[in-house]
């Protein structure tokens, strides 16, 4: 803990020396003292100078190459009402923190952790600690735990693999995959760049949903996904991507032994899933980048994306469909960004246990082998507008309004598309 905590302190130090340096590098550079290479060749004689003190201060073995310390602190207001008399509205307050390092070691290889917080039972789905229990102490928990090689970089291949507990490896919406789901399995990923202007990527993982001392045949994931990102002129960016995944050993995914945090998947009074899951999801989105927008500082981009998914082990009640724009994009000083989108996710199109939390409606009658009350899952129809604004480089404001209802209830025990749920968020976020 002591060597830890001298790295940190030394990192947090050089971060402050370190953009002090780059801003002096960057103004010579724009003065015409030094070229672009000079200014480079500084940037990593400075680096290299900073991982041999570390080495020296702390014992550090002189195969760690260099750490990178990041997290991010969130504040949040959190609603939930709708017409429904028997829905009672709820006003909480929460917050996340997220916090953790990456080393990166000689031979290609990487490791990393990060810690985050959370309510009881460790929910996947979600690092939301709610501010309740007369100042109760709160928990913290393992959100990512990884280790890293990449055997090839170079001449346009990359190709790597990673071990552990993990950022999602899949670049698809929070249809398919909540944004705070963090994996836990072998995956594999590599890419190839065909030219400037397109690059081809790949990635394939196998995933432990759970370990059953009882039987032979625990439950897992499998996931494979191929795209195809193009930078085709400055304005101008697409990328499409085809994916497919696979639920094995479902039966044994029962609200006895795994946590679970949704809804919409048709099941038995036991609480036992009754359809099985392969997924494929087909997305594609389109960017074009304007030379300025008013009250944005810089180039201003313009997404607009589709995705649709069909599970191809069931046959009726089986896709979803997401179709969405967005305006801007936030994170720097001065930068906005304002997204819509509509969502269409019938109940057996995927494992409801993996997708969006947040995105949910009220059940006013207990559905098959859980309870009544507001859930995130399947079987879910909306709509989904979020607005967020960057005061600076590490502070920005969004607020988020989900307007959602039932798709089938003949699938969701009885319930019955009625008055649309609302869920209301006002963040405040901080990021070092």
């Amino acid at each position: 803990m002591f060597l830890a905590g001298a790295a940190a302190t030394l990192a947090l130090s050089a971060t402050c020396q370190a953009q002090s340096s780059d801003a002096l590098i960057d103004k010579l550079v724009e003065k015409g003292f030094l070229t672009t290479k000079e200014a480079q060749d500084l940037r990593d004689e400075a680096d290299k100078n900073f991982n041999t003190a570390i080495q020296a201060k702390t014992g550090m073995p002189d195969w760690v190459s260099s750490y990178r310390l990041s997290g991010d602190f969130r504040g949040r207001f959190d609603q939930i009402s709708g017409q429904n008399n028997a829905l009672v509205s709820r006003d909480r307050f929460r917050y996340r923190l997220r916090f953790g390092i990456t080393a990166n070691l000689l031979d290609n290889l990487e490791a990393g952790f990060r810690f985050g917080t959370g309510d009881s039972a460790g929910n996947p789905l979600s690092n939301n600690t709610t501010e309740e229990n007369n100042f109760s102490k709160k928990p913290l928990w393992i959100d990512t735990a990884y280790g890293k090689w990449t055997p090839i970089n170079s001449g346009g291949w990359m190709a790597s693999a990673t071990v552990g507990k993990m950022d999602n490896p899949f670049t698809v919406t929070p249809m398919v995959f909540d944004p705070d789901l963090t994996p836990e399995g072998l995956v594999l990923q590599g890419s190839y760049a065909i030219n400037d202007q397109h690059t081809l990527a790949f990635t394939g993982g196998d995933f432990v949903l759970d370990e059953e001392k009882a039987s032979a045949h625990d439950p897992g994931m499998l996931g494979e996904q191929l795209l195809l990102n193009s930078k085709w002129n400055p304005h101008w960016a697409s990328s499409v991507g085809l994916s497919a995944f696979q639920i094995l050993n479902k039966d044994q995914l029962t609200n006895g032994n795994v946590t679970e945090n949704n809804q919409g998947n048709s099941r038995t009074a036991g609480g036992s899933l009754v359809n099985g899951y392969k997924p494929v999801v087909v997305d594609a989105n389109v960017t074009y980048t304007f030379d300025s927008a008013p009250l944005y500082n810089g180039p201003f981009p313009v997404k607009f994306g589709v995705e649709y998914m069909d599970n191809l082990a069931v046959t009726h009640n089986n896709s979803g469909y997401w179709a969405g724009v967005t305006f801007g994009k936030a994170g720097v000083h001065k930068t906005w960004e304002l997204t819509y989108r509509y969502e269409y996710l019938q109940a057996n199109a995927w494992y409801d246990q993996m997708v969006d939390d947040d995105n949910g409606v009220f059940y006013q009658n207990a559905f098959p082998g859980s309870s009544a009350g507001y859930f995130g899952g399947t079987n879910v129809k909306g709509h989904l507008v979020k607005l967020t604004y960057s005061f600076t480089d590490s502070w920005s404001f969004s607020f988020s309004a989900f307007l959602n209802d039932i798709v089938n209830g003949a699938v969701a025990g009885g319930n019955q598309p009625a008055p649309a749920t609302m869920r209301i968020f006002a963040d405040l976020m901080w990021k070092f």
